[in-house]
């Protein structure tokens, strides 16, 4: 299986917001995940549009995921 972190677009129509997602590279763009990481919304202009889970993150790098 080849793990992949990348963005998950969720939200409204001209609202988006994007889970930070790790997926099988297979699944589609907002399909089946394997584990949500974080989130970002890049309409927030304050420091807190970007939350994620660094040891997680780190985790899933150390198990050979790779970052999209």
């Amino acid at each position: 299986m080849s793990v992949m972190i990348r963005l998950q677009r969720v939200g409204k129509k001209n609202r988006p917001t994007y889970r930070i997602a790790v997926v099988d590279k297979r699944f589609k763009r907002d399909g089946r995940f394997i584990e949500i990481v974080g989130n970002y919304n890049p309409l927030k202009g304050t420091d807190d549009n970007l939350v994620i889970q660094r040891d997680r993150i780190e985790y899933w790098v150390s198990k050979g995921a790779r970052l999209s």
